[in-house]
């Protein structure tokens, strides 16, 4: 009797102990985003965060701290490479200081897969390894693209010459090849600007903003330019924490798995978008196809451009034929 009770306690401990050491054994990352949890192009980064903890339960954790209520976006990559954040995820354009040809991935109308295909975030994984970065890869929004949102009407984009234009860094030479004058603002500074005419425009996409705006926005160019997709850079040292066998699952797992579930998944968030913009009364200045035509090529020429002054022009080179050509 007596050995049986000690049997069955050595069984309790033991399966104490192994769940124990399970739980010891999950590794816990603090990940910042750039936007928002509640804004609507964080949509996709719920998704990435919720499967990410679901695939790999027990061996890995993601703990979405929060957004810029946290820290400022332009500060987040710095933080990653100093250890002080584990993981962010990213605009391509918010770490261009950090690493220059980052805002590449955005200067393209190819979807996630065809760009996969070229060998392009491999690419960007031995370049952000250079700036001291881990590179996990991308959550894309191919459909998501980005408009010029105005007050006042114009009938053609020559008219845009000497507007002042709000802008992201990536689309700052897009907005100059245009004529017109580019101001770097964040997102929420945009209102304040139009409302008390220090813009007269800006570029943003059309996700989960619009009725915010109707005060100060009449009118949107089409086409729409580029494509969307936001980085996810982790801190080396807590990579390394993960074994190596965790870590090729993990990024295998968003690059070949996850990340074109993520690109097609934003449709419902581009409808909720384009009927807000429906519903706020914006009104729609279609280019002429020659107009429309000209105005890509400046939006693809002139990032190029410009972002060969910024790197190796040999590798702007290189990257332009993974995404452009």
């Amino acid at each position: 009797m007596i050995n049986r009770s000690l049997t069955k306690l050595a069984l309790v401990l033991a399966s104490t102990a192994a769940m124990a050491f399970t739980h010891a054994e999950e590794i816990r990352m603090n990940v910042v985003s750039f936007t928002p949890k509640t804004a609507a192009v964080s949509d996709g980064f719920v998704r990435f965060i919720d499967a990410i903890n679901a695939e790999f339960d027990g061996e890995l954790e993601l703990n979405w701290r929060g957004g810029p209520e946290i820290m400022d976006p332009f500060r987040m990559a710095d933080a990653v490479r100093n250890g002080s954040m584990d993981m962010a995820m990213m605009s391509p354009s918010y770490y261009a200081g950090l690493v220059p040809s980052s805002p590449s991935s955005n200067i393209s109308l190819k979807t996630y897969e065809e760009i996969n295909a070229t060998g392009y975030f491999d690419r960007m994984t031995e370049i952000h390894a250079e700036r001291g970065l881990t590179y996990l890869g991308e959550i894309p929004a191919t459909d998501v693209k980005f408009y010029i949102f105005l007050k006042d009407e114009v009938t053609d984009h020559t008219e845009l010459q000497g507007k002042r234009i709000r802008v992201f860094p990536t689309v700052l030479p897009f907005v100059r090849g245009l004529g017109a004058e580019p101001l770097v603002l964040p997102i929420g500074e945009i209102y304040t600007a139009m409302e008390r005419g220090v813009i007269e425009g800006f570029v943003q996409g059309n996700l989960g903003w619009a009725e915010q705006y109707e005060d100060v926005v009449n009118y949107y160019i089409t086409p729409a330019i580029y494509r969307a997709g936001f980085n996810v850079i982790v801190n080396p040292r807590a990579w390394s924490e993960l074994p190596e066998d965790l870590q090729t699952r993990v990024q295998t797992f968003l690059r070949e798995e996850l990340a074109p579930q993520l690109d097609r998944g934003w449709q419902p968030i581009i409808d909720q978008g384009n009927q807000e913009v429906a519903d706020a009364g914006f009104q729609e200045i279609r280019l002429s196809d020659e107009a429309a035509a000209d105005y890509q090529t400046i939006a693809l020429d002139a990032a190029w451009d410009h972002l060969a002054t910024k790197i190796d022009p040999e590798l702007a080179a290189e990257l332009k034929a993974m995404l452009v050509d």
